[in-house]
């Protein structure tokens, strides 16, 4: 569950990046709203997530409230910093598998099964021809392939290569530890809490948008 919302923050994240750019801050965009200096940027993001945000020597600035914010502070405020923290972990357990976010997301959401590129498109909220540069690099890397859809020659699906799977296995389970380790400071009630409620706003946007990625 803690990967699922991993990966929505890191759509969120790619949303914003491409806002970033159009502001002037350097990160450029690809057909799948991600550019090649997605790691650059996710190494800026790190030093973001640990200069500025309080992590304290624990490395993840959760207080005894379980989000490192106060008592009073506003609910929307505390799901920004702690969909910063997961984003920065996200970026750097991809930076070590030689993954950028986007990449990395791609090949959690392909663990499942083949994905159609109409799917493809809904999870990643861009047009279908703006998957070409991230297929067209993910399928240079040997890590995912496209096939034509039996009986419907139109359609493409993409399905991942043996180290496709190798590296997504790899990827899902060292960001599992990451962000088990991010509520370890919570009781073990707090814990199933935290689960239960993320669960329940995670399937309700779900049902809200058909979204099944």
């Amino acid at each position: 569950m803690l990967t699922i919302f991993a990966m929505y923050c890191s759509g969120v994240s790619e949303t914003a990046q491409a806002a970033t750019a159009a502001a002037g801050q350097g990160y450029a965009t690809d057909g799948a709203g991600i550019g090649a200096d997605v790691q650059e940027c996710a190494t800026d993001v790190q030093g973001c997530a640990a200069d500025g945000l309080g992590i304290g020597a624990d490395g993840l600035g959760i207080g005894a409230d379980g989000l490192g914010i106060g008592a009073d502070a506003d609910v929307a405020a505390g799901l920004i910093q702690l969909t910063t923290l997961v984003q920065a972990i996200y970026a750097r357990v991809s930076e070590r598998h030689d993954l950028t976010p986007v990449q990395a997301r791609l090949l959690c959401v392909l663990l499942d099964g083949p994905r159609g590129m109409a799917e493809l498109a809904h999870c990643f909220g861009v047009e279908k021809a703006a998957l070409t540069g991230l297929m067209d690099r993910a399928e240079r890397r040997g890590l995912a392939r496209r096939s034509p859809v039996p009986g419907d020659r139109r359609a493409l699906q993409v399905t991942l290569t043996d180290a496709g799977q190798q590296a997504a296995a790899a990827f899902h389970a060292e960001i599992g530890a990451e962000l088990s380790r991010l509520i370890a400071p919570l009781a073990p009630r707090d814990r199933e809490q935290f689960r239960a409620t993320m669960a329940e706003i995670i399937a309700s946007r779900r049902t809200a948008s058909q979204d099944h990625c």
